[in-house]
């Protein structure tokens, strides 16, 4: 069985789909996906499908859901198969869980991978990283369970994993500024800073990325604009670590440089207190 969230969701087993079409259910094959192996407990999987407000029969419909699943399964799975649908989606004492190992999810892939990018870039390897990183971002395509109406129960994990694949392209964008190829990843940042107006992470990486490419002007533009924003919105100042970046581009700090700085440290880092 393979299963993908990290998008729209799909399950298939033998090559075919066992994704309901009902949306209930649907959100039921999401959550268990999501704790492969695990017993989900009753009360979880009802405050996700009806949140506080369960109707009389929510434990009957529950069992219809899970019903209507296990012969979506037992469809795919065909009659000579060596286990039965029970074994996959099984039944355990106050819950459910679905009997596949993790790697048959997408997110478990994905976590795994990010891992390994983080690990290699606090090592100093940052081919590794932005390597790692990367394969681990492909694994997206769209918006975590794009497809699902989410409950509260799974809008905290899809909430979650975006805030991850966030920090995860960060994280690959540091290996890359580090490798020196700022010019590369100039139209991403561009996007990212408009796409995230507030996030002052992204936008010191904007502003590196165009100072290295001969930009100064450009990337103390990109320091001004956001400054007026967070004064306009938020009341605030941007924070003293920028602070410093930006003084920094005014005097032309060799920090600034691509070879510059200790090899586990972002640049935005280098101007911590």
């Amino acid at each position: 069985m393979k299963i993908k969230v990290l998008g729209a969701l799909s399950a298939e087993v033998n090559g075919i789909s066992v994704v309901p079409t009902a949306g209930k259910p649907r959100q039921i094959l999401a959550l268990l996906a999501l704790y492969p192996g695990r017993v989900v407990p009753v009360p979880t999987l009802m405050e996700e499908i009806w949140g506080t407000e369960l109707p009389q029969s929510s434990l009957t419909t529950l069992q219809t859901y899970i019903l209507q699943l296990r012969r979506l399964l037992g469809t795919a799975m065909g009659p000579d198969a060596p286990g039965s649908a029970k074994e996959v989606l099984a039944t355990r004492y106050g819950g459910y869980l679905l009997q596949v190992p993790s790697e048959a999810v997408d997110v478990y892939t994905y976590e795994r991978l990010l891992l390994e990018g983080r690990q290699a870039f606090e090592d100093g390897e940052d081919e590794t990283a932005a390597s790692r990183l990367r394969e681990a971002l492909d694994l997206w395509e769209g918006s975590a369970l794009v497809d699902v109406r989410v409950g509260p129960v799974l809008e905290i994990e899809v909430m979650r994993l975006e805030e991850s694949r966030l920090v995860a392209r960060e994280r690959r964008i540091d290996a890359d500024l580090r490798l020196g190829r700022h010019s590369e990843l100039l139209a991403e940042l561009t996007d990212l800073i408009a796409r995230h107006p507030q996030h002052e992470g992204l936008h010191s990486q904007a502003m590196v990325a165009l100072y290295r490419s001969g930009r100064q002007a450009a990337a103390l533009d990109v320091y001004r604009r956001l400054r007026h924003r967070l004064i306009e919105e938020l009341g605030v100042e941007p924070s003293p670590q920028l602070q410093r970046m930006h003084q920094a581009m005014l005097v032309v700090d060799p920090l600034l440089d691509t070879a510059a700085g200790p090899r586990r440290t972002s640049t935005f880092d280098l101007y911590a207190a």
